[in-house]
Parts: C-alpha cells; sequence; structure tokens
C-alpha cells in the first residue's frame, strides 16, 4: 500500500514538471513571437515617420514653391499675392447702422454683439477655454465702406487718400496710418471687446464698436501681460476727449410711452433684458458727440483748417470724410420743437431714438419708434465713427 502511495505521487510529480516544462517552453515561443513582432512593428512605425516627415518636407518645399511663382508673376505689383482670408462669422450687434456705432472699443460698456460662427468651418470645440478670459481681440473687415468695389477691382484706380480728417482735430488732416479710419488700403479692422459668455458656437461681447452684420476673420485672447504696455505712448491730441464728449443727457416726458410700445416687440430678440436697460445703452451711447464732423460744421458753422484757416461749409471736406461722415441725421419738422432744430437719429437693434441737442451740447432724447420700412434705416447714408 505504502508502495502505491508513493508511485502516485512520484507519477503526480512527474506530470507536475512536464505541465510546468511545456508551459515554460511555451512562453518562450510565445515571448519571442511577440519580440519579434514588437520589433516588425517599431520598424514600421520608425518607417512611417521617416515617411511623413519626407511628405512634410515635400509639400513645405511645395508651397514655398507655388508662392515664389506666383509673387514672381507680377513681380512689379503687390496685387499678385493674396492669401485665402474667409469670414470666420458674422457680427449680431446692437448698431444697426453706422451712425452711432462708438469711434473706439469700451467707451459703452452696454454696447453688445453677438459673434454667430459659421459652424461649418468654426465647430464649437475651437472655443473650449475662452470663457476664462475677460476679454479677447476682434480682428474684421470694414464691410460697409464704399470704396470696397474700387479696391476688388483695380486697387492702383481706387483713389485712396493717404490723409484723413480727424474729429478730434476739428477737421485737421492725418496720415492714415497715425489713424484709425476705416478707410485703409486693406479694409481691416481691430478692436477689443469684453467675453461675457460663450454660447455654444456664439459668443456674447459687451463694450463692442461693431456695426451689425460685420464680418470676423479671428479672435484672439486679450493678454495683459504682453498686449497691455505701460510705456506706450500716444499724441496729445488724442487724449482730447472733451471735444468729443456732451454736458448733459435728458429723456424728454414722452420718451418713457414710447419705449414701453416698442418694447413689447423688442423683447423677445433683443440682447439687453429689460427696457431700463435699453434706456440706458441709449444714455451711453450718446453720452459721446456721435455726429460726423461735417454736422458739427454745419451746426457750429466752421472749423479751424491746418494752415490756421477755416472751412465755412461742408463742402470743403474730403470724400473720404465726408462718406464716412454722412449718416442718417437729418433735420425734421415736429410740432413740439421749432422749425430750425435739427432732429438726429439713432439706429439701436432696428429702433429708432431721435434726439436733439442744443449749442452748449445739451442733449434731449425725444422718442423711440419703430421704423415703417427696412429701407428708412438702410438706403439713408449712414456715419461709420471709426477715426480716433
Amino acid at each position: 500500500m505504502f508502495a502505491t502511495n508513493g508511485t502516485s505521487k512520484w507519477i503526480t510529480l512527474s506530470l507536475t514538471l512536464a505541465v510546468a516544462t511545456v508551459s515554460v517552453f511555451i512562453w518562450r515561443r510565445k515571448s519571442k513571437v511577440y519580440e519579434k513582432r514588437v520589433r516588425e512593428l517599431e520598424l514600421a512605425l520608425k518607417s512611417s515617420v521617416n515617411n511623413c516627415a519626407a511628405e512634410r518636407q515635400g509639400r513645405i518645399r511645395s508651397q514655398q514653391a507655388l508662392r515664389k511663382t506666383l509673387s514672381q508673376q507680377k513681380s512689379d505689383s503687390f496685387d499678385s499675392t493674396c492669401y485665402p482670408v474667409t469670414p470666420i462669422g458674422i457680427i449680431q450687434s446692437c448698431f444697426s447702422t453706422r451712425n452711432g456705432t462708438p469711434r473706439q472699443p469700451l467707451l459703452v460698456p452696454l454696447a453688445r454683439a453677438r459673434l454667430n460662427f459659421n459652424q461649418a468651418r468654426v465647430p464649437p470645440a475651437c472655443l473650449e477655454g475662452l470663457e476664462e478670459y475677460s476679454h479677447c481681440w476682434i480682428i474684421y473687415v470694414f464691410h460697409m465702406n464704399t470704396n470696397l468695389e474700387k479696391l476688388w477691382k483695380n486697387p492702383s484706380h481706387s483713389k485712396f487718400k493717404a490723409k484723413v480728417r480727424v474729429p478730434k482735430l476739428k477737421g485737421g488732416k492725418m496720415g492714415v496710418f497715425a489713424t484709425r479710419s476705416p478707410h485703409r488700403p486693406c479694409p481691416i479692422g481691430l478692436t477689443v471687446a469684453k467675453v461675457e459668455e460663450v454660447q455654444g458656437n456664439a459668443v456674447l461681447f459687451s463694450g463692442v464698436d461693431l456695426v451689425d452684420g460685420t464680418p470676423v476673420l479671428d479672435i484672439k485672447p486679450y493678454l495683459p501681460y504682453c498686449d497691455s504696455n505701460q510705456e506706450a505712448t500716444v499724441p496729445s491730441w488724442v487724449n482730447e476727449d472733451k471735444l468729443l464728449s456732451v454736458a448733459s443727457i435728458n429723456f424728454s416726458d414722452g420718451f418713457a410711452a414710447s419705449l414701453s410700445d416698442c418694447w413689447i416687440k423688442q423683447e423677445k430678440k433683443s440682447l439687453y433684458k429689460s427696457a431700463d436697460e435699453f434706456k440706458s445703452l441709449i444714455r451711453q451711447v450718446l453720452s459721446w458727440d456721435i455726429r460726423s464732423l461735417s454736422q458739427r460744421i454745419r451746426y457750429h458753422g466752421s472749423v479751424t483748417r491746418e494752415n490756421g484757416g477755416t472751412i465755412d461749409n461742408c463742402s470743403d471736406l474730403d470724400e473720404n470724410q465726408d462718406e464716412a461722415a454722412s449718416d442718417y441725421h437729418e433735420t425734421e419738422q415736429h410740432d413740439s420743437l421749432p422749425s430750425s432744430v435739427t432732429v438726429y437719429h439713432l439706429i439701436l437693434e432696428g429702433l429708432d431714438v431721435s434726439y436733439t441737442i442744443d449749442s452748449k451740447d445739451n442733449v434731449i432724447v425725444e422718442k423711440l419708434t419703430r421704423p415703417s420700412l427696412v429701407s428708412d434705416i438702410l438706403l439713408k447714408p449712414t456715419n461709420l465713427n471709426e477715426d480716433i
């Protein structure tokens, strides 16, 4: 019996050793197979990386050669060079027309606009992280300039003027690159705005100086450590804000009723939460004299020339200034106002704000109305207040 038990133990041990030996053999064999496979994959990866690098270098060389060839087509002209610049989105702004749009950003904190992106080109993932910035730069096109067709078809004959009249210089001229005039060789604008909220495939901004329908080329986050230069200086005339500020703003007795009537239909599509907030927008916009240089000349009679003379009528203004300065303002007959009083108009979110301003720069906001036709707003000449 003891012999039988010993034999069984020996057989069990032998089988265990045999299984272990076979397992080790199989593991080593598989290990060699895996090692071989890993080496093959490493070689394939290395080859793919080398091929990708070669393809990239080839593509870069081809692109460089193409640009060089295109630039040599007309070596004596810049017109042959072009780049694929397409708007990434369109601005929905509280400013329906160029008239009244602030001359600079952040002057009207309540001025809001929504940038609606082209979903085919800009997926919502592009906006991830933008809400962590307080402000951003907006690069856009001065799409309402009336000389765009000339710039596109024949830039050399567009009658572009090197100097423009500046509101703060009372009609004095300055080189276009020393101003922020919209009338530039390349009609591109740059502005900074406060990021209020990222809304899916759109961004809500405030403090904007953009007119409704503005095409946007790009947005970039504002970085205070490099975008704000404490050592930067500007000419003294740039700081002459008093020339464009008004003395006071008051609302007529009938304004509240007209606002209430208009707000019933405006509330659902407005960028503003209440009629009172919209009224505050009107106050902020009109706290600066948004009239064009030519209108102030008409009102005050003359303006000083660069050489010390005076401009006695608006026909002496530049064509560019006149085109940039003409607007929706006009003289109207009101039963409650003298016939000589000029009534000006400001269009905000499609609503017509009519107001007057006296010789002491006191503004009276008369009423708010809904224009009967779109042409009442769009077909009249308007003012683009973008000069410094």
